[in-house]
């Protein structure tokens, strides 16, 4: 009787864990569509990833210069 409950619960709970397919049709209209918004969507993206990449060097270069900076203070001779 045990393994029966048991069986019925593995059972019910791989049923409901079950991914349903969604029967979602494509109109030519919006497969037109989606193929012409490829290029503004590319365009976009690299155009994002160009201003990120160049705050990204920016604050880098500056952090780079900080360093040299202070390590250079630390071999600069003091006339004390």
């Amino acid at each position: 009787m045990k393994k029966l409950i048991f069986a019925v619960i593995v059972l019910s709970i791989g049923y409901f864990t079950i991914a349903k397919a969604e029967d979602k049709t494509v109109t030519p209209q919006e497969f037109v569509e989606s193929v012409a918004s490829v290029p503004g969507k590319v365009g976009n993206h690299i155009t994002n990833e160009w201003e990120d990449i160049k705050a990204y060097q920016a604050k880098s270069w500056a952090d780079s210069k900080a360093q040299l900076q202070r390590l250079l203070s630390k071999f600069s001779k003091k006339d004390d």
